[in-house]
């Protein structure tokens, strides 16, 4: 795989708390320069990154943010109102954090309504949602189970993690998520990938895109 190759299939993501308009900026140049497949921020500083990619000359380069994050114990109004914000502020992908502890108690329902909420606002407006299920919190049953819901519900992809909980992607969890969902379905793993063989390994179990904070490191490493 080659660095452009690997490059179109990375987020390239900010965040942490500690991420300051300067690193928004830099990461904006770092995506173009790189051609990465998005530009990953907190909803905050969406508007600055459409700003300033607008300023490098790429209106239209894609912005991603997150919902929920990075709990996901947020009423399922507040998420589509936090996307549909999102969304006007120029973003166009969405990483949305399932309600792990509704789905643990048993709250099927109330997941599936959630994502159903917001996947139509996203669908309404060309804009594509990942699920995350946060894997490392899940038996392998349940993985199945959530990523299930995740898709039935509109999901356009299911990611394994925030990056901010007890475990990041595993090729076992990459795997059994692509074996889980449909075709048309994407599986994003993210969390601790920081070297362009861990990047590639996720890849070759199913991964079609992956998160990373790491992303200039992974790709200059090939």
């Amino acid at each position: 795989m080659t660095r452009s190759e690997l490059a179109r299939l990375i987020d390239h993501t900010a965040l942490k708390p500690e991420t300051t308009s300067s690193d928004i900026e830099r990461l904006c140049s770092e995506a173009i320069r790189y051609g990465f497949a998005t530009l990953c921020v907190m909803p905050w500083w969406v508007p600055l990154a459409r700003r300033h990619l607008s300023d490098l000359g790429t209106p239209k380069y894609p912005v991603c943010t997150v919902v929920g994050f990075p709990i996901g114990a947020h009423r399922a109004e507040v998420k589509r109102f936090e996307a549909e914000r999102c969304l006007e502020d120029g973003a166009s992908e969405i990483d949305m954090m399932m309600n792990v502890g509704a789905f643990l108690s048993g709250d099927s329902g109330g997941v599936a309504d959630e994502i159903e909420k917001v996947a139509r606002l996203l669908q309404s407006g060309g804009g594509c949602l990942k699920v995350i299920i946060e894997a490392s919190l899940l038996s392998r049953e349940q993985i199945v189970d959530a990523c299930r819901i995740a898709s039935e519900s509109g999901g356009d992809f299911v990611k394994t993690s925030t990056g901010f909980s007890s475990g990041g992607a595993t090729e076992d969890d990459v795997r059994l998520m692509r074996e889980t969902v449909p075709a048309g379905v994407g599986v994003k793993a993210s969390g601790g990938i920081r070297t362009a063989a861990e990047a590639i390994a996720l890849v070759t179990a199913g991964a079609s895109r992956i998160g990373a904070s790491s992303s200039v490191a992974i790709v200059e490493s090939l």
